[in-house]
């Protein structure tokens, strides 16, 4: 079985986050779960990594409190790993309000702690709609991201 750390985190979302998160099993218990829905030891060290990752960045304050947006300047390796539509879906994101400048990297960088050579644009609206989750005040852009994942035919403009 070939799965990624986004598999994991996905299942985790799906079966156990989504529904009643204030009944989640505790990590011990998650774990056997994942070994038993066939994750390997590493794939669910690094998940769980990753959602440390998200928790320690849930409370943050506001730093842009103005209406200037700020531009969002790709480097490089980022551009290596987030294809045009990956840009495109986060710009769109931030247009229509659903991200601001701030979720907007906090998405940026547990994306790219997903440690894959290449993002889809799949993966990016999973990360969207987990970050999105994790995130105070954020239950209607969560559910509006949430409507969007099921929507095939969705054209972004930005």
């Amino acid at each position: 079985m070939k799965e990624n750390v986004l598999d994991v985190l996905m299942f985790l979302f799906e079966n156990y986050l989504y529904d009643e998160p204030e009944d989640a099993p505790d990590r011990d218990s998650l774990e056997e779960n994942l070994h038993q829905a066939g994750f390997t030891n590493g794939e669910i060290e690094k998940a769980f990594a990753w959602l440390d990752g998200l928790a320690e960045q849930r409370h943050q304050p506001d730093l842009f409190q103005d209406n200037h947006r700020p531009v969002r300047v790709y480097v490089d390796s980022e551009i290596a790993r987030l294809d045009t539509e990956c840009r495109d879906f986060l710009m769109y994101l931030e247009n229509t309000g659903i991200l601001d400048a701030q979720r907007r990297e906090l998405v940026l960088d547990r994306v790219l702690a997903l440690e894959t050579d290449e993002i889809t644009l799949e993966d990016m609206k999973w990360v969207v709609l987990m970050v999105l989750f994790n995130q105070p005040g954020q239950e209607a852009n969560f559910a509006w991201m949430e409507d969007l994942m099921f929507d095939t035919e969705q054209e972004y403009r930005h």
